[in-house]
């Protein structure tokens, strides 16, 4: 199955009272959920992972700005250091886990391996065949310890990444934002959207199952992660 192919990009929010609405009910119901997770002394880890401008940053932002920062921790993951590559390429993210009742929120993770590294050959055909089991593992175990994942994929149309990646690159303040790496990455779309598909069959578990966010729209994106955040959080400490 397609999962990529039957996500409806057309969801949005019409109104911004709407969406602020929506926004700030879920964010005030986020932090309430922060002292029980402290008490808990369960850490929640959260993943996040889609192409390049579709809005992941923005989300995360959304998610962390109400939140007391000192249970929090974000972490942008971009290439390893010299000192990691000489490692097991899951040894950084080891050093990385939340404390006890903290949250950590991972903007790309360790799903690098079976992703980027897949397509762009930096990781060999076996290296990241096996990889689907050594996440699977390290997830498991995370989760035996009582650890609560959310993974999310945010989705956008390559149609709207190029509207995004063009609005970018003439805004000077946002200049920064583009790199030659994006339009590289850009022209292997459909090799990454194959590889993020064989992801989710690999990877989607009981304990960690990935959720498909529409960013096409960026409240609708906002707003829908929010919201997956906040069902599991009921689920795991109650109303």
């Amino acid at each position: 199955m397609k999962l990529l192919k039957k996500l409806n990009l057309s969801e949005r929010i019409e109104s911004k009272e709407k969406y602020r609405k929506r926004l700030q009910k879920l964010q005030l119901e986020l932090l309430r959920f922060q002292r029980q997770i402290l008490d808990s002394r369960r850490s929640i880890i959260m993943v996040f992972e889609g192409p390049d401008a579709a809005g992941k940053g923005g989300i995360i932002k959304r998610v962390t700005e109400k939140l007391d920062p000192r249970m929090l921790r974000v972490d942008s993951i971009g290439k390893p250091t010299p000192e990691e590559h000489q490692r097991h390429y899951m040894w950084r993210f080891w050093t990385r886990l939340p404390d006890r009742g903290h949250i950590a929120i991972f903007d790309r993770s360790w799903y690098g391996r079976v992703l980027v590294e897949r397509v762009e050959g930096f990781a060999t055909k076996e290296e990241w065949k096996r990889a689907y089991s050594e996440i699977c593992e390290f997830e498991r175990q995370l989760a035996d310890d009582g650890a609560v994942f959310l993974k999310f994929y945010v989705h956008i149309s390559k149609e709207e990444q190029l509207r995004r990646f063009n609005k970018r690159a003439a805004d000077p303040y946002k200049h920064w934002k583009i790199t030659p790496e994006d339009w590289r990455n850009r022209r292997k779309w459909d090799r990454h959207n194959e590889a993020a598909e064989d992801m989710f069959e690999e990877t989607s578990t009981r304990h960690a199952p990935w959720h498909l966010i529409s960013g096409e729209y960026k409240w609708h994106a906002r707003v829908a992660t929010l919201k997956q955040i906040v069902l599991r959080l009921r689920e795991e400490y109650g109303n």
